[in-house]
């Protein structure tokens, strides 16, 4: 399971948009949040669906 789960949010962080990767960077602290959040829902997003995918196996 731990590396379903490492599998999937190294898979989300090659998806991450390129606007988010310069913003996760910037000194501008909106557009940093802006991206931090935007990229903690595409993990959390990604995790559930291996929780449901888990769920319907086990």
């Amino acid at each position: 399971m731990q590396e379903i789960i490492g599998s999937r949010i190294v898979d989300v962080v090659r998806r991450a948009p390129e606007w988010g990767r310069r913003e996760l960077e910037t000194k501008d602290a909106p557009a940093r949040e802006r991206a931090e959040e935007t990229t903690a829902l595409m993990i959390a997003e990604a995790l559930r669906h291996v929780d449901l995918t888990a769920r319907a196996i086990g």
